[in-house]
């Protein structure tokens, strides 16, 4: 595991906010008779997580700047030195009683993600990397996955939902992926879905429309485990909407599918 001080400020707020959504999604089973109902009760327990890690954050790193998912942009005195916060990734997950959902946490330094943490509370697998000390889950390092064979490739993904726009081009992309690829995945978690090309769980991953908070520690996962991680909107990965990562076949077969659906 990497044990230096910026990891284990990181790991420490982690914890400490999961401590909280666990206890909440303990609850879940009871969203029916609640008087506000269920998106309220998600709501609460968005704020109240992102409230601990900021806290934590702000104790022992003064100064740094904060793009959170609940809160926005705060400004800090270090303009060097950014959080990139999501206090619950993959909400509708944690409101079925779905045990796969994250907390994740990433630090921005001069325009560079440098190190990611990626919190699965209900499995206790914690995923960390830091730019030029690997990539690990708990105790054990992480690489991605050594397949060169699309026909044997595992394919990550995430579909735009209701209010969202492009589930035309989405279509389009998935019907260039599906006959190209073993199969396809979505699991409704994108800081995950990242997590496990790391781990060689998937071989390749693509979304769109994200937000920083989303992929900021994932990005940082997959480079320390010896994949590539880029955009499909030419944009830097700290102003990216539309991401794509995998091993270095798998990032090269499945963009060129992606290519091939926008033709």
């Amino acid at each position: 595991m990497i044990r230096s001080p910026l990891m284990n400020v990181m790991t420490d707020a982690v914890m400490k906010a999961s401590r909280s959504l666990k206890r909440d999604f303990g609850e879940v089973e009871n969203l029916q008779v609640l008087a506000k109902g269920p998106g309220d009760f998600v709501s609460k327990a968005d704020h109240k997580a992102e409230a601990i890690l900021r806290e934590s954050l702000e104790k022992a790193r003064p100064g740094y700047g904060f793009v959170m998912e609940e809160s926005g942009v705060v400004h800090g005195t270090d303009e060097s030195n950014r959080w990139h916060i999501d206090p619950l990734d993959g909400t509708h997950n944690f409101l079925r009683g779905i045990p796969h959902w994250n907390i994740s946490v990433a630090l921005e330094r001069d325009n560079q993600f440098i190190a990611g943490v990626v919190y699965d509370a209900a499995k206790d697998e914690m995923f960390m990397a830091e730019k030029g000390k690997g990539a690990y889950v708990n105790n054990r390092r992480l690489r991605v996955s050594g397949r060169v064979d699309p026909t044997e490739m595992l394919i990550g993904t995430g579909v735009p939902h209701i209010g969202k726009g492009g589930h035309g081009q989405y279509l389009r992309e998935l019907a260039a992926v599906m006959p190209r690829f073993s199969n396809v995945r979505r699991m409704g978690c994108a800081a995950l879905d990242l997590a496990y090309v790391a781990a060689g769980r998937f071989d390749a991953y693509w979304e769109r429309d994200l937000n920083t908070w989303d992929f900021a520690a994932g990005s940082v996962l997959v480079r320390e485990a010896g994949g590539i991680f880029g955009t499909l909107d030419g944009k830097p990965a700290t102003s990216a909407r539309d991401v794509i990562c995998g091993n270095e076949a798998a990032e090269t077969a499945l963009r060129a599918a992606l290519k091939m659906a926008a033709a």
